[in-house]
């Protein structure tokens, strides 16, 4: 099975709770355009796009792109692209999102800062991603499973991190949520397509009774 195919089904499995979530933290009116990078195959995309005018989809992975713009309802652009280097204006959108991509980009800042550069003064933005422990220690540890696991991985943040991103561009926190994540090692490993010897490593290296905390923060720009 694809990567692609194994993100598509577990977009599929998780759309109606992400739906829930987005409805929750997200306020909008009905004309917002909205960018979504780091889009994958089109989870946040999708679900936001029944409420707004517009999505445009930024995906630099063209396999993940191509199966979200197989599956992309009428209103959603899916675009080839670097979330480092975003080829869009200053200001042109009301929301802008990134969803579970920040720990797998070299340049965290700069995705950050981009969002913030094309999202209109009094516009939206919404981070979501891994956090990692406050200890040094635990946080390496966690990083170095997950990139094990998946090779794409750079470096899991900390909210404190998060927020000196924030901070330094501007932002302003709104609402946050910070959930745990239950994980089954195998279909975590199963998800990655990680198998073989570097399946093995990576199970060696997993955190004992290994849960994941996702922060989602809703900031206005």
């Amino acid at each position: 099975m694809t990567n692609a195919k194994r993100r598509a089904e577990l977009q599929a499995q998780r759309a109606e709770a992400l739906a829930a979530r987005l409805e929750e933290l997200l306020v909008v009116e009905g004309d917002e355009r909205v960018l979504d990078v780091g889009a994958g195959t089109g989870a946040f995309a999708f679900a936001i796009a029944p409420r707004v005018r517009e999505v445009v989809a930024v995906e630099i992975d063209e396999e993940l792109a191509g199966r979200a713009k197989a599956d992309a309802p009428p209103n959603v652009e899916v675009v080839v692209g670097d979330g480092e280097h975003l080829p869009f204006e200053s200001f042109s959108f009301d929301i802008a999102a990134t969803l579970r991509t920040l720990h797998h980009t070299r340049r965290p800042e700069l995705l950050v800062a981009e969002l913030a550069r094309v999202t209109k003064p009094g516009g939206t933005i919404l981070v979501v991603d891994q956090l990692a422990p406050a200890d040094p220690l635990a946080s390496f540890e966690l990083t170095r499973f997950e990139h094990a696991r998946d090779p794409s991985t750079t470096r899991i943040l900390a909210d404190a991190d998060l927020r000196g991103l924030f901070d330094s561009n501007g932002l302003v926190l709104r609402r946050e949520q910070v959930v745990t994540e239950p994980r089954d090692i195998d279909a975590y490993l199963d998800l990655a397509g990680c198998e073989g010897l570097e399946r093995e490593r990576a199970r060696r290296l997993a955190p004992t009774g290994y849960e994941a905390v996702v922060g989602w923060f809703v900031l206005a720009r």
